[in-house]
């Protein structure tokens, strides 16, 4: 099936060739005029409202392939790395490495299951590792965590369980956890022909890492900059006590380098990367003011939440942790900005303005 050309296509330096599979796995083939091999997207299917999720194929003469965020692992996600295994001759060649942007279940999750097969390293940030392994590991403790967060600041007791639940149905989509070589702030990999350089950005995960390309004016971005969908910023338990901040510091550095094309985590490659990071830091700013004005009484995060996001039953369960999560990180950052207040009432807490 072809994709449509989007606007401006044409003047892109990148020119697309779609390899036609089955509908349960689209390939496209992505090759720079100046070289460099062909960076290959392969849209894995995932089973939520996104439907599908990048990854990327990128092939180095006489070493293989590196795979850059293989998917979340479901049987749908095994099924279209076969088709794709054969139409790449993926299986006749090897995986020389798996680079993961961030632990996220749908970009690390068949990270350990394509390591068993193909024995090969697995990169992602020490502190993105140690998050995987207390949100799925043998001894996790984010998903109570986060639950009792949430009771915290509003939200109803049954709240606990919901989130226990939800997060507990992830930990099938990313068993096994792949063995981890570290990958550093700075470090220079080489694959593609290219030199890439890790560049942490924080945020929407701790620890997530862009690939930057700086011969080629070409980033990996992960999941940092979409170009359609803002990207979730959410504040978790014993973790980035500042994430809201921290995205936008991101955006900040990842705005003063020369980007012409970027290839992200979800939906289709794009070359407005500049203009995009200005409209996502303008939405942040935006959002703040909104929180301002509905602080001028004691509100708890539950209640914030609700009035801008809704919560369930109005939200899954899923898309209530995105929502909570998202509106503590603002908070924080009101906070942070010396605007609002946080105090304790009653065993909740409750926010105001100054």
């Amino acid at each position: 099936m072809s994709i449509e050309a989007q606007e401006g296509e044409d003047q892109w330096p990148y020119k697309r060739k779609d390899i036609d599979l089955s509908d349960n796995v689209k390939v496209i083939g992505w090759e720079h005029h100046a070289g460099g091999g062909i960076i290959y997207q392969i849209q894995v299917p995932v089973p939520n409202a996104l439907r599908w999720v990048n990854a990327y194929a990128l092939y180095t003469e006489g070493k293989g392939y590196t795979i850059i965020d293989p998917g979340m692992r479901t049987v749908e996600a095994e099924q279209a790395w076969a088709e794709v295994y054969h139409a790449l001759d993926i299986s006749g060649q090897r995986i020389e490495q798996i680079i993961l942007t961030h632990y996220h279940p749908d970009h690390l999750g068949l990270a350990g299951w394509m390591q068993e097969q193909h024995r090969c390293p697995v990169y992602l940030s020490k502190v993105g590792y140690d998050h995987a392994s207390r949100m799925w590991g043998k001894n996790r403790t984010m998903s109570t965590a986060m639950g009792e967060l949430f009771t915290l600041h509003g939200a109803p007791v049954e709240t606990l369980m919901q989130i226990y639940g939800h997060m507990e149905s992830f930990v099938a989509q990313v068993t096994p956890l792949p063995a981890i070589s570290w990958l550093e702030e700075g470090d220079q990999l080489f694959f593609a022909e290219g030199q890439w350089q890790a560049i942490e950005t924080h945020g929407h995960a701790p620890g997530h890492m862009a690939l930057w390309n700086a011969e080629l004016g070409t980033l990996i971005a992960g999941d940092h900059v979409l170009p359609r969908i803002t990207p979730n910023v959410s504040f978790l338990p014993d973790s980035d006590p500042e994430p809201l901040h921290s995205f936008m510091e991101g955006l900040d550095r990842l705005h003063q380098l020369p980007v012409t094309f970027a290839f992200p985590g979800h939906r289709y490659p794009f070359a407005h990367f500049h203009a995009r990071i200005e409209y996502l830091l303008q939405h942040h700013e935006e959002r703040l003011l909104s929180f301002m004005e509905e602080l001028h009484l004691p509100t708890t995060a539950y209640a914030l939440c609700a009035s801008t996001f809704g919560v369930p039953p109005q939200l899954s369960v899923h898309e209530f942790r995105f929502a909570m999560g998202e509106t503590l990180a603002h908070l924080i950052e009101l906070r942070r900005r010396g605007l609002i207040q946080e105090r304790e009432w009653d065993g909740v807490r409750q926010w105001q303005i100054l």
